[in-house]
């Protein structure tokens, strides 16, 4: 089986000459369908830049990047914007919710972009609010919600399009400790059902949660280690 994420020799430069400021340095990494890693590392270490490319949101200076088999150099950014939409979900530090809107439209969203029907569009959503223990809050609004409930709803949002990978961007970073573990419960029992994550942390208990932990330290990653933490105690 091909890796749903397959990065070779990876590189970012931004800038030019004298100031240029080399963020990624040649990185090797590769993703199984199923997987639950874990990205950490220090500010300007290069996990950002490596989420970002990753993601879709910037194009690397060198190396190649396979996603779910797509070779993502080869396409142009409306070809990335649609690639992005369909094989990644995304989930932030602060939510991203709309405020004066309920839980059940919130996760909606996504599918109003790609153009879906409202029937479908609602069982979708109500299935995702579903999977993460909400479908008793969906007509709430954001404002009716704990931390823990709204990153819920994010993390609903970022699985209604059946991506081929949910991109975590420190998403426990504003919870206290009680609606972190509600958060990672979560992420343990979607990583459980066979869905491919990928959390950006610094945090060592979020990593714990992972299968895999990989280091990134002055654009290189300087470690991947394997079958650790909860993960390895299911």
């Amino acid at each position: 089986m091909s890796p749903v994420i397959e990065v070779v020799n990876l590189q970012k430069v931004y800038g030019s000459g004298a100031t240029a400021v080399r963020a990624l340095r040649g990185v090797d990494l590769s993703v199984q369908t199923g997987e639950y890693l874990a990205i950490m590392g220090a500010s300007g270490s290069g996990k950002s830049t490596l989420l970002n490319l990753i993601g879709c949101l910037d194009v690397p200076s060198g190396g190649s990047y396979r996603l779910d088999g797509i070779d993502v150099g080869s396409l142009n950014e409306r070809q990335l914007s649609l690639l992005r939409n369909r094989k990644i979900g995304f989930i932030f530090q602060s939510y991203n919710l709309v405020p004066r809107t309920s839980a059940l439209s919130n996760v909606e969203l996504p599918l109003v972009y790609a153009g879906l029907g409202r029937k479908e569009r609602r069982l979708r959503a109500r299935a995702a609010l579903d999977l993460v223990g909400l479908t008793d809050r969906a007509r709430h609004l954001p404002s009716e919600l704990s931390g823990g409930q709204q990153q819920r709803v994010a993390v609903a949002r970022a699985l209604v399009n059946a991506p081929a990978i949910v991109l975590a961007d420190e998403p426990t970073g504003n919870l206290d400790s009680e609606s972190t573990a509600e958060v990672l419960a979560v992420f343990d029992r979607l990583n459980a059902l066979g869905r491919t994550i990928v959390v950006i942390t610094h945090e060592d208990d979020v990593a714990w949660h992972a299968q895999r932990t990989v280091r990134v330290t002055d654009g290189r990653i300087v470690s991947d280690t394997a079958l650790q933490g909860a993960w390895a105690a299911r």
